[in-house]
């Protein structure tokens, strides 16, 4: 079906057709016309399935012949990056539309943020905490609001945003004025409460389908000792098994001495995570999707945040806890029905997580065997200390800074006692005068 059948504006429909995209996916099918008729949607999608169009499309839609200078649509998101994401493509389909639309997200300035409230964006598109911090203040108000979007519901149960959700609609204009589209990757016990709370009579999607990942990925398992995956990853590199690579470790220290190693050895590489400043992850995620870094590392907080067109390779440095993690993060690539490659190292500890992952999937992933590397090797230096050596490093370290703290105290006090001693002695050029009977006022 051609999105010509979706019957859309026309200047979208321009848009679209600029954009390269002749046919909408099976989500933008099911979900766009209950959504154009005004209807309440909940929609059960997989990540890469092209669920961001799915409810932008309708909003632009309805937002096109409009009165600007309101804030009409707010959507939820998790993470500043799925935040920014999403404003860029409503950029992009709205390109010959006068719609605007404004991120909302902490780690930068509240200054543009506010303007955007005050001069009523059309759409918002926001992460909760940074929202509720505006609610703080008069001028975030969305009384006007028409559209409510939460996008990777799921996700934000995750990261525990629930509470601030239940707040943020207490700001907003109850369900019964408003049209409220909810899409998640997963359906928890928690997150149906939710639906139940915002949705009313709502058009259910994919509901009761398992989450998959695409069908144009390739899964690969490497086998391999934890103390040589940095080498395995790095001969992959070299031997050109893969352009470039989108990889995801267990921890933001992994993730540093991951990015570190690979620099060392040549590779062009950066690492986006939750202790780098909002400018650094934005240039990190730029320079991956323009060409400047051939790797990019990352923890899952960019799992469901980054969109790039013809990714490749996505790399399962560490095996994720959680199956729908695994998901998540291959869903990285063979994006809006491309194709793309998800290789995973599994030291022999991760074998339970990998097990796991293959019964969620439903099928064993095949394993393979790097010709020519040598899984004997002696192991390098290792990519992350052990948390018992750290925990003694961090004691040691204390006490050598309790230790000069104390020196510097005392090196203190004996120069405030020499000092005090050099003002009290003698004066008068050294020159010393014997004190006499009768000296001073009581001797006259």
């Amino acid at each position: 079906m051609p999105f010509t059948q979706l019957k859309l504006h026309p200047n979208l429909l321009k848009g679209i057709k600029e954009l390269g995209f002749v046919r909408p996916t099976p989500i933008q099918t099911e979900a766009v016309p209950p959504a154009l008729a005004g209807r309440d949607v909940l929609a059960c999608a997989v990540t890469g399935s092209g669920k961001t169009a799915a409810f932008l499309l309708p909003i632009l839609h309805r937002l096109i012949d409009k009165p600007r200078g309101v804030t009409r649509a707010l959507v939820l998101t998790p993470t500043r990056e799925l935040a920014a994401q999403i404003v860029e493509d409503l950029d992009d389909l709205a390109v010959h539309t006068p719609i605007t639309g404004a991120s909302v997200f902490g780690g930068v300035g509240m200054g543009p943020q506010e303007h955007a409230f005050r001069s009523g964006a059309d759409v918002i598109v926001a992460t909760p905490g940074r929202l509720m911090d505006h609610f703080r203040f008069p001028y975030a108000k969305l009384s006007g609001l028409e559209i409510l979007v939460l996008d990777e519901a799921d996700r934000m149960l995750d990261m525990g945003f629930l509470p601030e959700i239940r707040k943020i609609l207490r700001h907003l204009p109850p369900p019964a004025r408003r049209q409220t589209l909810f899409f998640s990757a997963t359906m928890p016990d928690p997150i149906l409460a939710l639906t139940r709370q915002m949705l009313r009579d709502p058009v259910g999607i994919n509901l009761e389908r398992r989450s998959t990942p695409a069908v144009g990925i390739t899964h690969a398992v490497y086998p391999v000792p934890q103390e040589l995956k940095t080498a395995l990853f790095l001969t992959l590199l070299q031997r050109g098994e893969m352009r470039e690579a989108l990889v995801f470790t267990r921890t933001k220290h992994r993730a540093n001495r991951l990015a570190k190693y690979l620099v060392q050895h040549g590779i062009v590489a950066e690492r986006i995570h939750g202790n780098r400043s909002q400018a650094q992850r934005t240039e990190a995620l730029a320079g991956f999707k323009g060409g400047k870094y051939r790797v990019l590392v990352a923890t899952d907080i960019a799992a469901r945040g980054i969109d790039i067109e013809s990714l490749g390779h996505v790399v399962n440095f560490d095996v994720p806890k959680v199956p729908e993690d695994y998901i998540h993060r291959v869903g990285r690539t063979a994006r809006a029905e491309a194709v793309g490659d998800a290789f995973t190292f599994v030291a022999p500890e991760e074998d339970g997580d990998l097990r796991r992952i293959e019964r969620e999937l439903g099928k064993r992933l095949p394993r393979v065997i790097v010709p020519d590397f040598d899984y004997a090797a002696r192991a390098g230096a290792r990519l992350e200390i052990p948390i018992a050596d750290r925990i003694v490093a961090i004691r040691a370290k204390k006490a050598e800074d309790r230790a000069r703290a104390e020196a510097k105290t005392k090196r203190r006090a004996a120069n405030e006692t020499a000092e005090g001693a050099r003002q009290g002695g003698p004066r008068n050029g050294g020159r010393s005068r014997t004190r006499r009977p009768g000296d001073g006022r009581g001797g006259r």
